[in-house]
């Protein structure tokens, strides 16, 4: 491990890993804007991947109608540790689009950790996550590395929604709980990232081995919330408060959002930055000052009933399918068919995308004064709603969370934790990650605040 590596002078400000993948080319075509731009960090950029020539087909779609410019296109591959380690001591900053992280992701990773190279990527795989914060979170902190997964539509909205909710909560008041609500919405059809479906199905076949590594770990704190645990709720739920049919999403948000929150109730400041100024500690105090925490859940939403049904028997079939091998087989052979069309292994066209928005509610219910008694706090008293919407989830949104977390990391990084494997809420939540995502089309509203019956 090489200790220190991060203040060095390196070639290349980032490089994007699995650059010509679905993902990966729009990651590309979301930088350039920010490529030797007046106030950007991002001075120097490479593209990485195992074929060349479709580095350099990704990099003139990305440009287009511009001439591509003249970007670095390197080899490397996940299946040669060499080839990663060469590449990660050449840059300050890897952004890995390479999935299924499952299968992919650890070797990145560790060339990251061991060359004292900061790491973001795009993931929504709980077990690969929680797997790498197990393996590495020593070695990443002895190394100045920051390792941060879920830096795309997973989990950033989800977090920082949640932060802008609970800040709604002006003292004594409090929230107890608060459930995001995900409506997918287009004027064409919506159809999700093949990986995605590659990376669900995964998850089911392998559940045993994420509870196994769960059991084997220490368990976190927990965060003290006003006022008893919610109840479970039906399996369908009719949303008055949004006007929508709502089902539980079992994504990887809630549990992002559960680590941060144990890193905040071990941590109640907040993570110290590298070399911060006594201003900028004092405003990474008063931002977490202002976070309560509450139990949180996601849920995917409908208009309409049937939409909701269509939902949940896909989430059957996955369920179903993904526990042995031949049903993984078909799944991942006719995604088509056995996802009633959310899914295809083109992926969605360039019209599907620029149709596509996502709307997150966040709906509040909790105490207009968290100093009454246990036994007063019978029911909650109090609604707050907020919003976070924007463009297509994965192919838009994804990208420009992940170019914004990169452009903090690169501009701000004394700024930030000395390293780790953490979450990104834990470590952007005090930044102008929000000012930053608003100014790149993904907003943040108040819906309504109102009183609860008694």
């Amino acid at each position: 491990m090489e200790e220190g590596r991060r203040s060095e002078s390196r070639e290349f400000d980032a490089v994007i890993l699995g650059a010509s993948g679905f993902t990966g080319k729009y990651v590309v075509r979301e930088a350039l804007k920010f490529l030797n731009s007046p106030s950007s960090p991002l001075k120097t950029l490479a593209l990485a991947g195992r074929s060349p020539s479709k580095l350099s087909q990704t990099l003139s779609w990305a440009s287009s109608p511009s001439p591509p410019p003249p970007l670095p296109l390197l080899q490397a591959d996940v299946s040669d540790p060499s080839s990663l380690l060469s590449l990660s001591r050449r840059t300050r900053l890897l952004l890995n689009c390479v999935g299924p992280f499952r299968l992919h992701g650890q070797p990145v990773v560790a060339a990251c950790v061991e060359s004292g190279t900061d790491y973001l990527d795009i993931t929504g795989e709980p077990e690969f996550m929680e797997k790498m914060e197990a393996l590495y979170h020593d070695k990443a902190r002895k190394a100045g590395s920051l390792v941060i997964s879920a830096c795309g539509y997973d989990s950033v909205p989800a977090e920082m929604g949640l932060f802008f909710n609970s800040r709604q909560w002006v003292s004594p008041a409090a929230p107890n709980r608060v459930e995001a609500y995900l409506s997918l919405e287009s004027e064409r059809k919506i159809v999700g990232n093949f990986a995605t479906l590659e990376s669900a199905v995964l998850g089911v076949a392998n559940v045993g081995q994420w509870q196994k590594l769960r059991r084997s770990r220490p368990r976190r704190a927990r965060p003290v919330i006003p006022g008893p645990p919610p109840p479970k709720g039906a399996i369908i739920e009719h949303q008055k408060s949004i006007g929508r049919w709502a089902v539980k999403l079992p994504s990887a948000d809630a549990i992002v959002v559960r680590r941060t929150l144990a890193s905040l109730t071990e941590n109640p400041d907040g993570l110290p930055g590298v070399n911060e100024d006594e201003d900028q500690i004092e405003k990474r105090k008063n931002f977490w000052a202002m976070v309560k925490p509450a139990h949180f859940g996601v849920k995917i939403v409908s208009k309409s009933l049937l939409g909701i049904v269509r939902y949940i028997f896909v989430g059957i079939l996955i369920g179903l399918f993904g526990t042995f091998a031949f049903g993984q087989s078909l799944l991942l052979k006719y995604p088509a068919i056995f996802t009633l069309g959310m899914f295809r292994k083109t992926g969605p066209t360039e019209e599907e995308v620029n149709s596509a928005t996502f709307k997150m509610w966040f709906v509040g219910h909790g105490y207009s004064d968290s100093n009454l008694t246990s036994r007063e706090k019978k029911k909650p008293d109090m609604e707050i709603i907020t919003r976070v919407s924007g463009p297509e989830i994965g192919y838009v949104t994804t990208p420009i969370i992940l170019l914004q977390c990169a452009l903090i990391l690169l501009g701000q990084r004394d700024r930030l934790p000395q390293g780790g494997v953490l979450t990104p809420g834990i470590v952007f939540g005090p930044t102008d990650l929000q000012n930053r995502l608003q100014q790149n089309g993904i907003s943040f509203d108040i819906v309504s605040r109102n009183a609860l019956p008694a």
